[in-house]
């Protein structure tokens, strides 16, 4: 039997750019995967890369995301952000800017239409269980994957109340074994490791701590399915200073990634495996690292885990 290569695409708000530049080294290599599984920022990049999964389909994603700024992402009119805090509304920004943005760019309105099999994870906001969504209305799907709570509205779908893939199974490697493959590319943001304060605000904040939780999460689904089945992980940029909040390094986050996915695949990136060491907890002193040398990769344990949901 022919073996079912899935990509795998993380969440990670604005560090999503990582993944742009990611999909263009590998779209110029000529690796094309039989399936595409996303949750939060990676499931609308992997659904917008699943419609057209070719050099100038990723360039397309690539014009889209230099052409978005925090206002269109994150914006917070003043209004509704005094009504969730007052309790009088369950969220502080209103996704229909973002929405005006990213629509005219999807060229289907149904998931099924896609050009390659894709797959978005959401969350159910009352029992918190994962919802995989491989057919329906493409927009609100994507909306609702990236719906971080108390931030965005939930999106009710099919009876659903829907939130961020992301609370549920942000690298959601489990959900592609479950759905046939048998080997994962893996996509990560990474995270801003080289920062030395916490970010400013708020928000800004919890999508620092969120991304956080997301990358450790990502170690523990990596070592429980390692002896299950083949795992190339794309190894993230290393050092980061940018937080998901800024959308002002994008060009370069997609610039260095292409450049650091280039030199992974010309290395035999996708025969290696292991945990890369960027997605470990690491620091960094004042000297920049070597984005190649951060440490040498973590072998995953061959602990049995679950591969199914």
């Amino acid at each position: 039997m022919k073996p079912l290569t899935a990509f795998v695409l993380a969440g990670g708000g604005s560090l999503g750019a990582v993944q742009v530049g990611m999909l263009k080294a590998l779209a110029r290599a000529g690796v094309v995967p039989d399936l595409v599984v996303g949750a939060s920022v990676g499931a609308i990049n992997g659904v917008f890369y699943a419609g057209d999964p070719t050099p100038a389909g990723v360039e397309r994603i690539e014009r889209i995301w230099l052409g978005l700024s925090r206002r269109d992402v994150f914006p917070f009119p003043l209004a509704q952000a005094l009504l969730g805090l007052a309790g009088r509304s369950s969220h502080v920004s209103d996704p229909s800017r973002f929405r005006r943005v990213l629509e005219p760019q999807l060229p289907f309105d149904r998931l099924e239409k896609c050009a390659l099999p894709c797959a978005v994870v959401a969350t159910d906001l009352i029992d918190g269980t994962e919802r995989v969504y491989r057919e329906g209305p493409a927009m609100d799907l994507l909306l609702a994957s990236a719906a971080i709570p108390a931030v965005y509205p939930p999106v009710l779908h099919e009876g659903r109340f829907l939130v961020d893939g992301g609370l549920s199974n942000n690298e959601p490697v489990s959900t592609a074994v479950s759905l046939g493959a048998t080997k994962v590319i893996a996509l990560s943001t990474g995270f801003s490791c080289a920062r030395s304060e916490p970010p400013r605000g708020a928000v800004a904040t919890a999508l620092h701590a969120l991304n956080l939780l997301i990358n450790r999460r990502l170690v523990r689904d990596l070592e429980e399915t390692a002896g299950d089945i083949e795992i190339a992980v794309v190894p993230p940029l290393c050092p980061v200073e940018a937080t998901p909040f800024d959308f002002s390094s994008t060009a370069e986050l997609i610039r260095r990634a292409e450049a650091s996915t280039r030199l992974w695949l010309r290395r035999g990136g996708l025969s290696r495996r292991g945990i890369p060491a960027e997605l470990s907890p690491h620091g960094h002193s004042s000297e920049p690292a070597d984005p190649q040398e951060c440490a040498a990769p973590r072998r995953p344990s061959t602990t049995k885990g679950r591969t199914t949901r």
